[in-house]
């Protein structure tokens, strides 16, 4: 069982490298007329590192919280260009994306490197959400559940006490921003496999999210399955009316 209850969500957005200011303050101004209370669901935004600061002048007093993209595994030093943990927390950020596919892919981020990411997000004490997922290729060659014990094990490997604050987000990358989402039926069978994993490193309450092109139309179907706890949002979250519709589902 996840932390969150049954009719508990946590909607995460990824707005990637998009927005501008006054883009942002409309989408942020219209999520926030469309969603009244959020209930008891969590409704989190994650944007660009020059944008955090208006999230969090827009979020104030609001149900909604806001995070980071990404984050470095230096404390400080001569990382020109680099952005600790240290300086997030500074800003009052409470979540961290780490380790996402497009990191994985573009910028060579190893497992390894991805672990202490983690360390570094929770050792400051915001929510790392950890993202794995296989490529069309694995995917092709029956290799998902290998890929995505391998990409857990360094994280794992940090240990249970460490890992109470963890989220994890399955998105197959082979669905990312592509229109094409895994079937409700099989993102509920890897869903599945990840929480057998954890269950085995005693970390059974860690909440799971799907990615991979999330819309309104399929969103409620995702939800339907109880290995699902939430989304990660990514196209859909930049267009107010679609990610209200995911939020209503």
């Amino acid at each position: 069982m996840s932390s969150l209850s049954s009719t508990s969500r946590l909607l995460m957005g990824n707005w990637k490298m998009n927005g501008s200011l006054a883009s942002n303050q409309a989408l942020v101004n219209a999520l926030l007329q469309g969603l009244g209370s959020t209930g008891s669901h969590q409704i989190v935004l994650c944007a660009p590192y020059v944008y955090l600061a208006q999230l969090q002048s827009l979020l104030a007093d609001t149900p909604v919280q806001w995070g980071a993209q990404d984050v470095s595994v230096h404390e400080s030093g001569a990382y020109t260009g680099e952005v600790s943990a240290a300086m997030l927390k500074d800003m009052g950020c409470q979540w961290v994306l780490v380790g996402h596919s497009e990191r994985r892919q573009y910028f060579g981020e190893t497992d390894a490197l991805i672990a202490q990411k983690v360390q570094q997000v929770l050792q400051h004490q915001m929510r790392p959400v950890l993202c794995i997922g296989e490529t069309q290729a694995q995917h092709d060659a029956g290799q998902t559940e290998q890929v995505l014990a391998h990409q857990l094990k360094a994280v794992l490997a940090l240990g249970a006490a460490q890992l109470s604050s963890l989220v994890i987000a399955y998105e197959p990358v082979w669905a990312i921003g592509s229109g094409r989402s895994a079937s409700p039926q099989y993102a509920q069978q890897v869903h599945e496999f990840i929480r057998q994993q954890l269950q085995q490193a005693g970390c059974q309450d860690i909440p799971l999210l799907y990615g991979g092109s999330v819309n309104g139309a399929n969103a409620s179907d995702l939800f339907a399955q109880p290995a699902i706890d939430g989304a990660l949002v990514g196209g859909a979250s930049l267009k107010a009316d679609e990610f209200l519709r995911i939020v209503a589902a």
